[in-house]
């Protein structure tokens, strides 16, 4: 079974569309493509990507489909429109003819409106992606879990991926209600639940004891043919780096089955974004 790392970037800096990328990021701020991502793939054993996009730009996702193109090694896109445009299910239909693209995240951590994801001027772009079968990622904060809750009730046809585990708080430990959301998201069965991004929400110099009761939390809610392991490279570089967070997410899943391990690292990435969009896999 092919192993997916279900979650990267790649970006240039003089594209000038990352407003968060700015030199305070410090080893990240820099240019970075496929060639420097190869040789971390090659050390885990990692024959495909899904590349995710970094900025709210319908031009970068121009370019992600442009570097995707150029590389077998990049299985599916994941990229970005204008939601709230007037003519966005027009846009989705258009953009939905690239069969490189695998799904479409909005940027809901830094939209000022908490309550966006409920907005109903976003039925019908919902409605465009579940028919093009086009996943939704969702970027979110835990404060807005409970919000996509009543997204995901409202379309039972759309495939959504929860980045970065909803980004618990694990640097002050306090995720008590976000163990509630995610055990409420889980039961959702359109939902799945990506090991992912965890590191930057850490305590400086973590270990892996510290991501272990959430890891294990959203394992037993969603299960592992409901989680798929992404690096979040570069910005895993502020973290510890591509190798270090690898072999911390092998040790957290050490005690599953090598059929539930391949699925995490591999297989449930190709059945959620490649199963009827991208290139395709052994699984097609």
């Amino acid at each position: 079974m092919m192993r997916i790392d279900a979650h990267h970037h790649v970006w240039t800096l003089a594209r000038a569309d990352y407003g968060w990328l700015t030199p305070e990021r410090g080893p990240i701020y820099r240019d970075f493509g496929l060639a420097d991502l190869a040789p971390h793939l090659a050390t885990a054993g990692i024959e495909g990507t899904i590349l995710v996009q970094a900025a709210p730009t319908e031009a970068e996702t121009a370019f992600m489909l442009d570097v995707a193109k150029g590389s077998e090694l990049v299985r599916g896109v994941v990229g970005w429109i204008d939601f709230d445009a007037s003519d966005a299910v027009a846009r989705i239909d258009a953009i939905a003819g690239r069969e490189l693209l695998v799904g479409l995240r909005p940027m809901v951590q830094d939209i000022a409106d908490d309550d966006w994801l409920l907005r109903p001027e976003l039925v019908a772009q919902l409605e465009a992606m579940a028919r093009h079968d086009l996943v939704f990622d969702a970027l979110v904060l835990p404060r807005h879990l409970s919000r996509l809750v009543q997204v995901v009730d409202r379309h039972p046809d759309l495939q959504f991926v929860l980045d970065h585990f909803g980004k618990p708080q694990l640097a002050s430990g306090d995720i008590a209600t976000w163990k509630n959301d995610i055990a409420d998201l889980a039961t959702r069965g359109n939902v799945v639940c990506k090991l992912s991004g965890l590191a930057t929400e850490a305590a400086a110099n973590w270990q892996v004891a510290d991501l272990r009761e959430a890891v294990d939390h959203a394992l037993a809610s969603f299960g592992p043919q409901r989680m798929l392991w992404g690096s979040d490279w570069p910005v895993i570089n502020l973290a510890g780096g591509y190798g270090y967070w690898f072999a911390a997410a092998e040790r957290l899943l050490a005690d599953l089955s090598s059929e539930a391990k391949a699925a995490i690292f591999g297989g449930n990435a190709a059945r959620v974004y490649l199963s009827s969009r991208g290139r395709p896999t052994s699984l097609k």
